[in-house]
């Protein structure tokens, strides 16, 4: 548009862009009349937001506004920020916390925000939804193809973030512009103490043994699990203690008092008496968070409605200054929340505590976490689970991802999730297939078909979707090998769509990792069965070449993409490397035993199927993840008969169990192996025994090993399982479990 024109448009009063006349140019590549006008003296923010707005037109025009005091302006026209004289034109009391306004007034915009951040997000509104530009992930926005830039004419917005506190826990929230851009926030920035946080105020190394009496009482025993809450000296450590906390960070807008992520509350007399007329044990943790917060008035208190503190207590409220996280772990997420089974008590959690308390948060779930690469097709779920949480009156929102490390999709996840916690009526179809375009580029379409293929095979299966699952499980339904291979090869040709285009290239190659992840677990799965590890050359086994390539392809995508860890507290992509050299150098354990028939006197847990007692004799030894390759029995013994069909000569025998007391898995009492030829009589081979288990919380493998010369057709080993559990890891509705892999015959 030449001079002449321009000035034509601006003589008659008519705004002028891109041939509209309801549009207001505020710059391009030839000139502006505007510039960034900013309060006398300005904030920090204030003078933050100016600068964040230059640069962006800067960036998509090639020209930089001025930013100058108010009463400096030297051009026609201004953008004003902040708490300049034209607010209280647009603004005529006072903006909510967070909110923010645009509004053209004549040929001028303001922007203006309330306390906290809203200035800014109103800055990222304008330059998002009306400059066009894009913040997809940790990394520069993308710009628009055109020049310059422009609001309508009409222009009056107003706008307040959805949750009071909003975050997803994904590798993008370290990107303190990602944060801003789209309104959210970090538990890091806002609570100076957060989630489980007895033994952070109380610590069990300090106090207990001086003071066992500060902790739960557990089946009449005192344990550090809990705190006793009943204890006034408790509430003083605890009151103390945050008086510290709060002194050394000012700033901070929450403090947590919850229990620790452990069961084993007190059943003191006291404590006791407050959880029964309360009807739940979170009565003696509101009775006590309460007291905690009458010591802060001014603060913000939050706890947890976690684990045994889910069910909100009859007759006593939360204090006005109290929030309540409340959890939802147990649920399945195959299924929106509305229709999900298993997530009926949760639903009913939310009415009752709905009904206590206006200030109710939620701690969400959106992963694997013991599988953090693994699909996890629950896309489909996320705007309805949204729309339930904003009509059930939760104020923030907690979504737990992948957290720092890189998941599955974790870009996309990320920003669907921080679009729905803006919107909870967003269209996420229609989001997912905008960024899958700026993000893959030419492979964006082979990627919606493999997310739409992942979705609908799981759903066709029926399986449950389990946040602390196992792609192994699923072997037999949407994570078959045959179905495997159909996903990998519409991944062949996203990543020839973008060949030649390294950074699109990269991206594909991120997505890729899922895949590869389910096919090395499934390979340790197998075995030396097909699909598994080792391949049998002549009378030997040996590790398929095609394995070793795949592990060191995966381990070298991890770290590009930033992975730090495979699962809550698993290995790094080093370690699962040094678990792959150790079990390619142990190769296959020989054994006489393979293929027989095996017959239990017990069912093992069908939660962990396994290969049913044909894990017993598959040839294949069992790892550090009990939920595959092991048989697990709850509070049974394993009984277990192997039929060679004929009676063989043997020379030793070999057994793994796990000893994993985290998941209240034990090693057995005792293990009794005995011999028959014809399965009714039986004789001695060897015998073990096992000490009750001191408190330790590793995850070791132990192998038994006899070594005795017979012959015999039957084998029948009877492990039994500890009695109870120990004193140290009580639970109220667990039992002792123990793990079977392998029975070696030799």
């Amino acid at each position: 548009m030449n001079l002449l024109i321009r000035l034509l448009f601006i003589l008659l009063g008519v705004s002028a862009c891109s041939g509209s006349a309801q549009e207001v140019v505020l710059a391009d590549a030839g000139s502006s009349v505007y510039s960034i006008v900013v309060p006398g003296e300005s904030t920090p923010l204030e003078a933050r937001s100016a600068k964040v707005l230059q640069d962006y037109i800067k960036r998509i025009t090639g020209r930089q506004l001025p930013i100058v005091k108010e009463g400096a302006l030297t051009t026609a026209n201004g953008i004003y920020l902040g708490h300049t004289a034209k607010e209280g034109v647009v603004v005529p009391g006072k903006l909510p916390a967070e909110a923010y306004r645009l509004k053209m007034v004549g040929k001028d915009l303001v922007i203006c925000g309330g306390s906290g951040k809203g200035l800014i997000y109103g800055v990222y509104t304008l330059i998002e939804k009306y400059f066009g530009c894009r913040k997809l992930a940790d990394m520069p926005a993308l710009l628009p193809e055109g020049k310059d830039v422009h609001v309508p004419a009409t222009l009056n917005e107003d706008g307040r973030p959805l949750f009071q506190y909003r975050e997803a826990y994904y590798p993008a929230f370290k990107d303190a512009e990602y944060l801003e851009w789209h309104k959210m926030q970090r538990f890091e920035d806002l609570w100076g103490l957060w989630g489980h946080s007895y033994n952070k105020l109380v610590p069990a190394a300090t106090w207990f043994k001086t003071h066992p009496e500060y902790y739960a009482l557990v089946k009449g025993v005192r344990q550090p699990t809990q705190l006793c809450l009943s204890n006034e000296a408790v509430l003083g450590i605890v009151t103390d203690e945050l008086k510290k906390r709060m002194a050394a960070n000012p700033d901070a807008m929450y403090w947590s008092v919850a229990p620790n992520d452990e069961n084993g509350w007190c059943e003191c007399d006291r404590c006791k008496a407050t959880d029964n007329t309360g009807g739940s044990p979170a009565a003696s943790l509101i009775t006590f968070v309460n007291k905690v917060a009458a010591a802060f008035p001014d603060k913000q208190i939050t706890t947890l409605a976690y684990g045994y503190t889910h069910r909100a207590p009859k007759g006593v409220k939360p204090a006005g200054n109290v929030y309540v996280f409340l959890s939802n772990i147990d649920v399945f997420r195959q299924q929106e929340i509305t229709k999900e089974p298993t997530a009926a008590p949760f639903r009913r959690d939310v009415q009752e505590w709905r009904a206590l308390t206006g200030n109710l948060f939620l701690w969400d779930y959106l992963t694997q976490f013991t599988n953090y690469l693994a699909p996890f097709p629950n896309l489909l779920t996320l705007q309805p689970n949204m729309q339930y949480y904003k009509d059930n009156g939760i104020k923030g929102i907690f979504a737990q991802g992948c957290g720092d490390t890189y998941g599955e999709f974790a870009e996309l996840r990320s920003y669907l999730m921080v679009k729905l916690l803006q919107d909870e009526k967003a269209d996420v179809k229609k989001l997912a297939e905008k960024f899958l375009t700026d993000y893959y580029g030419p492979a964006a379409k082979f990627l919606l078909q493999y997310i739409g293929q992942l979705h609908s095979n799981q759903q066709d299966a029926k399986t449950k979707l389990d946040i602390y699952g196992n792609p192994v499980n699923d072997w037999n339904s949407w994570l078959s090998p045959e179905k495997l291979e159909a996903y990998s090869k519409i991944l062949d040709v996203a990543e020839g769509s973008v060949e030649t285009k390294p950074m699109y290239k990269d991206r594909v190659a991120r997505v890729r990792l899922s895949l590869d992840y389910v096919v090395l677990q499934q390979a340790r799965f197998f075995g030396i069965e097909k699909h598994g590890i080792f391949e049998q050359k002549g009378s030997s086994w040996v590790a398929k070449p095609q394995i070793r390539q795949l592990v060191d392809r995966f381990v070298a995508t991890c770290k590009k993409a930033g992975v730090t860890e495979l699962s809550e507290g698993g290995p790094s992509p080093d370690a699962y490397k040094a678990e792959w050299d150790a079990i390619l150098a142990a190769g296959v354990t020989p054994t006489i035993a393979t293929g027989a028939t095996v017959k239990l006197q017990y069912p093992n847990v069908p939660d962990y199927p396994a290969k049913g007692p044909k894990t017993l004799v598959d040839g294949t030894s069992g790892y550090s993840d009990f939920s595959y390759n092991w048989l697990c029995f709850y509070a049974t013994d394993m009984v277990a008969t192997i039929d060679m069909g004929v009676a063989k000569n043997i020379s030793g025998m070999k057994m793994h169990f796990l000893d994993d007391p985290r998941h209240w898995i034990f090693m057995p009492s005792s293990v009794v192996v005995e011999v028959s030829d014809d399965g009714v009589t039986y004789s001695p081979f060897a015998s073990f025994s096992e000490p009750m288990p001191e408190e330790h919380y590793e995850v070791t493998v132990k192998p038994l090993a006899a070594e005795a010369k017979t012959r015999a057709r039957f084998v029948r080993v009877t492990a039994k399982n500890i009695p109870a559990l120990p004193s140290w890891r009580q639970h109220d509705s667990k039992k002792p479990m123990l793990a079977c892999d392998e029975i070696f015959i030799q």
